[in-house]
């Protein structure tokens, strides 16, 4: 990265000797990588007494590219538990592999399913476990517990989590927290407080996504939404816009 060239001034008082001067040549660049990256996308969960809605949206993008308009972020690990995951899409995908397989081998040894409290404690564990090496997915994990309440938790990266009524994560999550802080928690007008029925978290979670696919460009095309509920797991399509 360096020249040497013949300093003038000191080659015409020393005749034809010549010295030397080092001038650099270019700067070094510095070269990064990653082995992550976002592909966006936003998950919500929210608990009622005796049911919980999640739900994903379907875009897979990176930068200003749409990769696909069809890839699930949600995946059913038992009859009553759901996990929805934005972030990377391979690492979401290879988390819900070893999440299922978990849930998988539990059935098999004990005939029985692992409850949400458990499934919530092994999803924490599965991610305190990669912590130095972290899957890069943001999670929430909704089902009913052992009396059939609804139930959510939220995670950070390496594991922490938290029961809550409910969650967002993903690229949309500022978007949506403020308007389930209102219209769930009723934190701005607390005298108008009660509980929400099924068919109103319904509506209010389609409500918000199609806030979040107005103002995010990696939030759109469709949300996938899960019902949970002591009959079972029940799908729903909703569509938003395309650009």
């Amino acid at each position: 990265f360096e020249q040497f060239v013949e300093d003038p001034a000191t080659k015409a008082s020393r005749g034809m000797s010549t010295l030397l001067k080092a001038v650099p040549k270019e700067t070094v660049k510095e070269h990064q990588w990653s082995p992550y990256i976002d592909n966006g996308g936003s998950v919500l969960a929210v608990a009622g007494k005796d049911f919980v809605v999640v739900a994903g949206d379907t875009r897979l993008s990176y930068g200003y590219s749409i990769f696909s308009r069809n890839v699930t972020k949600v995946v059913e690990l038992t009859s009553k538990c759901v996990l929805a995951s934005a972030g990377m899409q391979a690492e979401r995908h290879t988390l819900h592999k070893v999440l299922k397989a978990k849930a998988t081998m539990f059935k098999d040894t004990h005939s029985k399913e692992m409850s949400a409290h458990s499934m919530s404690q092994c999803l924490s564990n599965t991610l305190y476990y990669k912590r130095f090496f972290p899957y890069y997915t943001f999670n929430v994990l909704a089902g009913l517990d052992e009396k059939g309440t609804g139930a959510v938790w939220g995670y950070d990266a390496i594991g922490s989590f938290e029961r809550v009524q409910y969650v967002v994560n993903g690229s949309g999550s500022a978007l949506a927290t403020s308007i389930l802080d209102n219209q769930v928690a009723f934190k701005t007008q607390p005298q108008n407080k009660r509980d929400l029925d099924l068919k109103e978290t319904v509506d209010l979670v389609k409500d918000v996504f199609t806030c979040i696919s107005e103002r995010d460009i990696y939030t759109g095309d469709a949300i996938q939404i899960k019902i949970i509920t002591a009959g079972g797991i029940k799908t729903e399509i909703f569509q938003l816009r395309k650009d």
